[in-house]
């Protein structure tokens, strides 16, 4: 079992859903904390709950910036000296038919759910590399194992989140570095306010979800075990497993749900 006490850990995404329940459970756990997303209040509220002092500090800014990301590097050396954990958990979401949607939305969801994860990586890795016991955890989500309409362009990104990860945790294997992927099911959170769609689309998306806590949890207790994957929901299981076994029944069932 991995220990999380002390350790260094960057968070972002970490001012709403599941980013923030992962900050409160990994600061349960004894974990130093570097949180990071755009909203300034809602980090200090966070870090001002948690009450665990000089062991928590905030970085205010889109992690599609260099600048950004190279804070979030220095924050963690400068305090604590290293880096131990790295979360990957910002992300956007979209809805809608694709021959609808515009090349800007394309570009805004990988630029904020791929290309910023794998620069963040890659500027992590020297860190990680002389980290204690040492994980990547991507946030990803089940679409990154099927995808269905009316997502696509989220689901091509989160299907480049999926190669990445079992690309690099065979890379990094060598250096001590662990992979984790976590691929929830719909979460109930703010994710889909500030999915890129139209809002009369967003009635039925959380119907079902999971909640932040359940997420978290799950996710903390996987980084514990030394997990490489975890699917959650039973729903995304078979999911994936349909796909995998009878891929023309799943292809039939889920282009009902583009009609």
């Amino acid at each position: 079992m991995r220990n999380l006490k002390d350790k260094r850990v960057i968070i972002t995404g970490a001012s709403s859903g599941i980013g923030r329940e992962l900050a409160r459970q990994m600061a349960a756990e004894g974990s130093r904390l570097v949180i990071n997303a755009r909203r300034e209040d809602r980090l200090v509220e966070l870090a001002d709950e948690l009450a665990i002092g000089d062991r928590c500090a905030v970085v205010v800014g889109d992690v599609t910036d260099s600048a950004v990301r190279s804070q979030l590097l220095a924050t963690a050396k400068e305090k604590f000296g290293g880096l131990d954990i790295l979360v990957n958990n910002a992300g956007i979401g979209a809805m809608g038919r694709f021959d609808e949607a515009s090349e800007d939305r394309l570009r805004q969801i990988f630029e904020v759910n791929f290309f910023a994860v794998a620069e963040l990586i890659r500027e992590c890795l020297p860190l990680l590399k002389s980290g204690n016991e040492a994980v990547i955890v991507n946030l990803n989500s089940v679409l990154g194992h099927r995808a269905v309409p009316l997502k696509s362009e989220y689901c091509a990104s989160k299907f480049a989140i999926h190669g990445l990860s079992d690309a690099l945790r065979a890379e990094f294997a060598a250096d001590g570095i662990d992979m984790l992927l976590v691929s929830p099911s719909t979460t109930d959170s703010e994710f889909f306010d500030a999915a890129i769609d139209d809002p009369t689309k967003r009635d039925w998306k959380k119907g079902g979800a999971m909640s932040p806590e359940v997420v978290a949890s799950r996710t903390v207790r996987a980084i514990k075990k030394r997990r490489h994957e975890i699917i959650l929901t039973f729903g995304g299981r078979i999911l994936v497993w349909l796909d995998r076994m009878i891929p023309g029944i799943a292809n039939r069932i889920i282009a009902k749900f583009g009609q």
